[in-house]
């Protein structure tokens, strides 16, 4: 799930859906690096991470002593269209380290990565803005370092064409699936709060993405709100779009997608969480100058054509380290950006529906920021 989102104040929301006008509108790398064995199973149970120790003391000198560096880093990825899965794609971290072994973890929501994260299974988690804003409010071990994406039209609900659905008002007695405490599952929920529609009224069941499919196929359900490439498969097998994230958040619902690293890990590897940065800097500016190349090189991890992928990435907005300090962001240590509100907001709508049981005040969130990581 690319270019994506923010509260952000409207006259931001108009610009972002203005970019998405006009812009389209929750494997293995390569290189010696491979993460053959590793599964995201592991991580959540919690496999712990090793450093590689010094030789031996240094010595007194005038130079700088360098920043020890691990003997593996271990990434919790989504398949989501955006610049992270691209450096995934394209080998780019390995590249930077050549000797650190890079592990990519593959992980199906948000709520997973919590998992991982809370066991010390994983440094780097991907996550969407409401397990992230969850985790937050529950302190978690972790911080947030990079945005990755504004969520538009890359989530959608779709429903099959002979359900009777045409409408949100439509779905009152039908089976939909989503998967709970997800950007899918928020923007759900965002929308019927919009309409004023009862969720009750709804069942609603809670799904992984894959399992949505199987579903789809089974005749199980009669919709879905879901990211991609799940809602391409969809739409492929006879399924319609009644409303998309787009919609949802030109009214308020906004949601986005960021990483997380573990607390441990960036004390000890600050340099290298920078370094990361590089890397998906790089990447999503890969992605904007060669969209063709880059949608190749996601098909295969999207289970997409080529054509399908290049239409999901044009659906969100990446952003670039450039635009991770500026005020609609994560703003400065200075001046924290409207990111941290955002979280806020989304906390509070999770106490709401019952989800978390408290939701910090706005310094938590906003602390939760690391902006000191692009100072010089």
């Amino acid at each position: 799930m690319k270019q994506r989102r923010s509260r952000f104040g409207f006259g931001f929301l108009l610009v972002i859906i203005a970019m998405l006008l006009v812009v389209t509108a929750c494997g293995n790398s390569g290189g010696s690096a491979s993460n053959g064995d590793n599964t995201a199973q592991a991580a959540a149970n919690g496999a712990e991470a090793a450093a590689v120790p010094s030789a031996e003391a240094p010595l007194e000198t005038s130079e700088p002593v360098q920043e020890e560096l691990p003997k593996e880093i271990r990434i919790g990825y989504q398949v989501s269209p955006n610049g992270e899965l691209l450096a995934k794609a394209l080998g780019l971290l390995e590249k930077k380290y050549p000797d650190i072994k890079i592990s990519w973890l593959k992980f199906d929501s948000g709520r997973d990565v919590n998992v991982a994260i809370a066991s010390g299974g994983i440094d780097f988690g991907l996550v969407g803005t409401p397990p992230g804003a969850s985790g937050v409010a529950q302190g978690l071990p972790d911080q947030i370092y990079y945005i990755h994406d504004v969520i538009g039209k890359s989530e959608a609900l779709v429903v099959k064409s002979n359900s009777g659905i045409n409408s949100l008002q439509d779905l009152k007695g039908h089976k939909i699936a989503t998967t709970f405490g997800s950007t899918s599952h928020f923007s759900l929920l965002s929308a019927l709060k919009q309409e004023n529609i009862d969720p009750t009224t709804i069942t609603i069941l809670d799904m992984q993405a894959p399992d949505i499919v199987a579903a789809w196929q089974r005749g199980d359900i009669e919709g879905a709100y879901t990211w991609q490439p799940s809602q391409s498969k969809l739409v492929e097998d006879g399924g319609k779009i009644v409303i998309s994230s787009a919609e949802v958040a030109a009214k308020g619902g906004i949601t986005g997608e960021f990483g997380v690293v573990h607390n441990s890990f960036v004390q000890k590897y600050s340099n290298v969480v920078k370094g990361y940065i590089s890397v998906l800097d790089e990447a999503v500016k890969y992605y904007r100058d060669h969209p063709q190349e880059s949608a190749k090189a996601l098909s295969a991890e999207l289970g997409l054509t080529p054509e399908a992928t290049l239409k999901a990435m044009n659906e969100i907005i990446v952003l670039d380290a450039s635009q991770q300090t500026s005020p609609e962001y994560m703003g400065t240590t200075d001046q924290p950006g409207a990111f941290g509100q955002l979280l806020k907001d989304t906390g509070d709508f999770l106490v709401e529906q019952k989800s978390i049981t408290e939701s910090p005040d706005l310094s938590t969130y906003q602390k939760a920021l690391r902006n000191d990581l692009y100072s010089n």
